[in-house]
């Protein structure tokens, strides 16, 4: 990244190549969804997961916004898929900021990331309680 091209190379691979953008590709028991959005920002992201035995089998995301909000959703998702469900409890934001060189001014984007993957954790919670 250099003075005049606002993203690093972490965010052109993923935004180029984003494998986990789409909606699940399998047929789970266990399927979440949940959805954020910022009109102000005019983003918005989408967050599915099937789940397997309490395992992530798949994670697949849709966003609408800048390269830096589709960069980051591409990596949270290859960072949970395989994982254990708990994975959906939490997210270092700071941490995934860093990663991809986000400006303060984009935290906004990466906060929406952060709500959509607290809600698709109350989803499951909620749905192992009744």
């Amino acid at each position: 990244m250099n003075d005049s091209d606002p993203y690093n190379s972490t965010v052109r691979a993923f935004f180029v190549n984003p494998d986990h953008a789409g909606d699940l590709q399998g047929d789970y028991a266990e399927m979440l969804q949940a959805e954020a959005s910022e009109s102000d920002l005019g983003a918005r992201v989408v967050l599915f997961a099937g789940i397997v035995d309490g395992n992530i089998a798949e994670m697949r995301f849709r966003a609408w916004g800048c390269p830096h909000l589709i960069a980051a959703a591409e990596l949270l998702c290859e960072n949970r898929e395989k994982g254990p469900v708990s994975g959906l409890s939490t997210m270092d934001t700071g941490m995934l900021m860093q990663q991809l060189s986000v400006p303060v001014e984009k935290s906004g984007r990466m906060f929406l990331l952060e709500d959509a993957l607290k809600l698709l954790w109350a989803q499951y919670s909620a749905a192992k309680q009744t």
